[in-house]
């Protein structure tokens, strides 16, 4: 694999080819709305399952609704973003997926932390956050560039 150094950042040649990033701002907008709405789908049985529990608990077991969401929305993330793929459903129907520049594989804390950051910089810098793929190189957001990730096309 042949590696070369930008701005410090050791990257892999492979992801000097412009085909890669065609299309990929875009893609990524419709990715995460596919996501979105999966985790929403995988809640409903979720939801279901703590409802019972409070049941059972007296009501204790209704405080988790209070994290349902963000623990599906990182299980979901850490399985997909962080397995084998390294792309959410959403981001496989865009053929598109995440990569290190190093060339390494996204691992599940990788692909956690890469989604918590997203959260953090989108309640910051909402819609203001895809302004810095106009920008920066290879159409990258922020957290791609503290992360050292790219989001490329599969195909």
């Amino acid at each position: 694999m042949a590696m070369q150094t930008l701005d410090g950042e050791i990257m892999v040649d492979r992801l000097d080819d412009r085909r890669l990033l065609a299309g990929v701002r875009t893609r990524r907008v419709f990715a995460f709305l596919i996501d979105y709405a999966l985790i929403l789908l995988l809640m409903v049985p979720l939801a279901v399952i703590v409802a019972l529990l409070g049941v059972l608990t007296l009501g204790l077991g209704w405080l988790l609704f209070g994290i349902l969401f963000p623990l599906t929305a990182l299980l979901y993330v850490a399985a997909t973003l962080g397995g084998r793929g390294q792309a959410t459903l959403g981001m496989r129907l865009m053929d598109i997926r995440l990569e290190r520049i190093d060339g390494r594989r996204v691992d599940p804390v990788l692909a956690v932390v890469h989604t918590v950051l997203f959260w953090a910089a989108n309640a910051i810098l909402t819609p203001l956050i895809l302004l810095a793929t106009l920008v920066l190189d290879r159409k990258r957001t922020l957290h791609d560039l503290l992360l050292g990730t790219v989001v490329t096309r599969t195909g």
